[in-house]
């Protein structure tokens, strides 16, 4: 068996004082809040219980993860997209993408859902057709907006744009020739994009997007102000209909 390198053997350092203190703080900090956890009655951990496996409860868990998935898959591709237009060497096309961008982080996530749940105010009606024809097909606003609709709208186009700069930031860090090498094989700006650079932006975005689809997972929350039958609006019925402090 080969001889282990000084740098790749593990250090052992002997136990001091202050150690066996820092776990005692850390154990008795996690005793005590488990203790007034079980102990105390205002919880009310029977009625928790007795509520968890509630078929309104499991259907606003999974509609929390339907709007979870739905918002970051869709939220993930428009990002993509972005993030390309804000690359472009076009300034109309990459001026566009940073007002998008600016817009949609700088303004609080809950105002944009109630923004578009209450679009219909603003445009009852919108005709889609042919430019220059009378072909056209107007669609009801206030029928197509649901709240379901406008809670996968408001979150998808909000995560899009930090998405867009998760994925910007993933291309930044691609070596510069890597980009000149694909353009010196011919390769498509697609076919450059496809098989270039985003595998090697993977590393770079897996873990930001972690952490987003982490925040999304809280933020399906914000749109029981919308009537929306999530975890969250779902706890709050049984909570209307009971008078028992549920929480979820």
């Amino acid at each position: 068996m080969p001889e282990l390198l000084p740098e790749h053997k593990k250090r052992i350092t002997p136990k001091r004082p202050r150690d066996y203190l820092c776990w005692a703080a850390a154990i008795a900090v996690v005793a005590g809040l488990v203790y007034t956890t079980v102990t105390n009655e205002n919880y009310q951990w029977p009625v928790v219980f007795s509520y968890l496996t509630t078929r309104s409860i499991l259907d606003g868990l999974l509609l929390t993860l339907v709007l979870t998935v739905v918002s970051m898959g869709l939220g993930t591709l428009l990002g993509l997209l972005l993030a390309i237009m804000r690359m472009s060497h076009q300034p109309p096309i990459s001026g566009l993408a940073r007002l998008y961008i600016t817009f949609f982080r700088g303004t609080p996530v809950l105002v944009q859902l109630i923004f578009w749940f209450n679009i219909a105010a603003l445009y009852p009606n919108v005709s889609l057709g042919i430019p220059f024809t009378d072909i056209s097909n107007p669609v009801d606003v206030n029928a197509l907006m649901t709240p379901l609709t406008a809670a996968i709208v408001g979150l998808t186009l909000n995560e899009a744009a930090y998405m867009a700069e998760i994925i910007r930031g993933g291309f930044a860090s691609v070596n510069r020739g890597q980009y000149e090498a694909a353009d010196s094989l011919g390769m498509s700006g697609f076919t450059r994009l496809r098989h270039v650079i985003i595998p090697q932006t993977m590393p770079a975005i897996i873990p930001a997007t972690g952490n987003q689809v982490i925040g999304m997972l809280k933020g399906t929350s914000l749109v029981s102000v919308l009537g929306v039958a999530e975890l969250l609006n779902s706890a709050q019925s049984i909570y209307a209909r009971t008078y028992k402090p549920f929480r979820c």
